[in-house]
């Protein structure tokens, strides 16, 4: 195997790596093992926990602001706690499951050919319940504040258009998507393994830095699950209303990510015509 150098680069004793091979679209066979539904558990809890700890504190800031606008965590807060709980569960889970915790993320691997079209499916369901019982504990645990203050659900702010909005959940869901790409790169392990990298801080930075950006227009979708979980606890017609925008917006930013990443960053077109080249002349 030779070893993989940008042309006009340095090797600085890069190790060998190795692509691991694309996922088959539909393979029947992980049905039958139990290592699937362990990973859709860990996809379920995960999200769960996710929903649970964010929502609270969305609703926690709002009750407290509403009496003294200086009170509560602010909008800052309410990023870290996004960005930090993505950090902790991608971290805990990243072993088990790949810790996607968003259908965004698992749609752009699934497109990338990381992960077969029956674990897609398994755990975009998986991340959904899971989204729905973590917003059901907010609702169960502070009823009147979770009603009151809007649920944490997503809506597109007033003086905002559509397709602003649609934009901001785009954009947003590229940095991300791009971010775990990057992040779990093989090529990058391999060539920068001096330079160590933990995946989840890059992921969870991402994430924080875009509930920056975004909470204002939208209130920061970038995962269908959590953008669907609130509005079914909810319950209210603005969030059913806009809830379109918050899959089409991160389904389409995680298929230009995977695109741009593998097709681009890592020239798969390019490799992919270069060997259809050579089978021709053999």
């Amino acid at each position: 195997m030779t070893k993989d150098v940008e042309v006009g680069g340095y090797d600085y004793g890069a190790k060998d790596y190795q692509d691991p091979p694309p996922a088959p679209l539909i393979d029947m066979d992980e049905l039958g093992k139990w290592s699937l539904y362990r990973a859709a558990i860990a996809e379920f809890i995960a999200t769960l926990l996710f929903l649970y700890v964010t929502v609270l504190t969305v609703i926690g800031y709002k009750s407290q602001s509403a009496a003294d606008q200086c009170a509560g965590v602010g909008i800052l807060g309410i990023a870290w706690a996004f960005g930090g709980m993505i950090f902790v569960l991608v971290y805990c889970t990243a072993g088990i499951s790949g810790g996607h915790i968003n259908p965004a993320v698992t749609f752009g691997l699934l497109l990338a050919r990381k992960v077969s079209l029956v674990r897609a499916v398994l755990y975009i369901v998986a991340q959904c319940l899971g989204a729905i019982c973590g917003c059901g504990l907010v609702k169960a645990f502070q009823k009147t504040y979770y009603v009151q203050y809007g649920g944490g659900a997503n809506e597109l702010s007033d003086g905002y258009s559509t397709g602003t909005g649609v934009a901001a959940e785009i954009i947003g869901t590229f940095v991300l998507v791009y971010t775990v790409f990057s992040a779990t790169d093989p090529k990058r392990s391999a060539r920068d393994s001096h330079v160590p990298v933990l995946a989840p801080l890059p992921i969870g930075f991402a994430v924080f830095m875009v509930h920056l950006a975004t909470i204002p227009v939208t209130g920061t979708g970038i995962n269908p699950a959590r953008s669907f979980g609130a509005a079914v606890i909810y319950g209210k017609d603005k969030a059913w209303d806009d809830q379109w925008i918050f899959w089409v917006g991160p389904f389409v930013g995680a298929a230009i990510a995977a695109i741009y990443h593998q097709f681009v960053l890592r020239a798969g077109a390019v490799k992919a015509l270069g060997s259809f080249r050579s089978s021709s002349y053999n």
